[in-house]
């Protein structure tokens, strides 16, 4: 069975989080709000919970889903970061929304799905995502809606289409933003703009001028 918590209530705000922390370390999922749209979440580190979520999804591991960070400094800890573009690239649109496909640490113990050695990484402008992501440690999150249907902007339009395959439901209100993240790969030679969103080509074009907008 499904519960669904108020992350606006600041009173039990810490110990919700601390039960989103104890359900995702048993491979269970949490929706979320995020600065674009909510967001169904696993431990990055569980492939139990990983499955999980892209089979609430209706997705297969030839789409694996990016990974949330809290703090700007986890992504040495997952990415090789070789290109100085991308760290320029954090200083200026994180938190934000940008996802940046970099290639993956070789040594991490962990399985997205098919993701050919890369992670895709973002770290959102929402303080109590945040907030959460530095007590559970990297999340990997989707969109929280089913494969071809919208985003959810709530978390009753959440619930509607996910319903108990997810354990928890953080409820932020609606989201704003409503648009999912622009997604750069700085792992293509030249690098990729892949999907369009809030951050423009023209945007990063002043950070990876010889950025290729495939998705225009």
């Amino acid at each position: 069975m499904s519960r669904t918590f108020d992350v606006r209530n600041d009173d039990v705000r810490d110990l919700v989080f601390e039960e989103c922390a104890r359900v995702v370390r048993a491979q269970g999922l949490i929706v979320l709000p995020t600065d674009t749209v909510y967001g169904i979440a696993a431990d990055a580190f569980s492939p139990e919970g990983v499955a999980k979520l892209l089979a609430a999804k209706g997705r297969g591991r030839d789409m694996p889903p990016p990974v949330l960070v809290g703090r700007r400094e986890a992504l040495m800890g997952l990415a090789e970061v070789a290109d100085e573009r991308i760290l320029t690239l954090t200083k200026r649109f994180w938190p934000g929304p940008l996802t940046i496909i970099c290639t993956a640490q070789p040594f991490l113990d962990w399985d997205l799905g098919d993701t050919h050695g890369t992670v895709a990484i973002r770290m959102p402008d929402e303080d109590r995502t945040r907030e959460l992501l530095v007590l559970t440690g990297p999340l990997a999150v989707s969109s929280a809606n089913t494969t071809g249907s919208p985003a959810a902007s709530t978390a009753d339009q959440a619930e509607s289409m996910l319903g108990d395959a997810v354990d928890v439901y953080l409820d932020g209100g609606p989201v704003l933003g409503g648009r999912s993240s622009t997604i750069v790969d700085m792992t293509a030679r030249p690098p990729r703009l892949v999907r369009s969103g809030p951050i423009t080509h023209g945007q990063l074009l002043e950070v990876v001028p010889d950025l290729v907008d495939v998705d225009g």
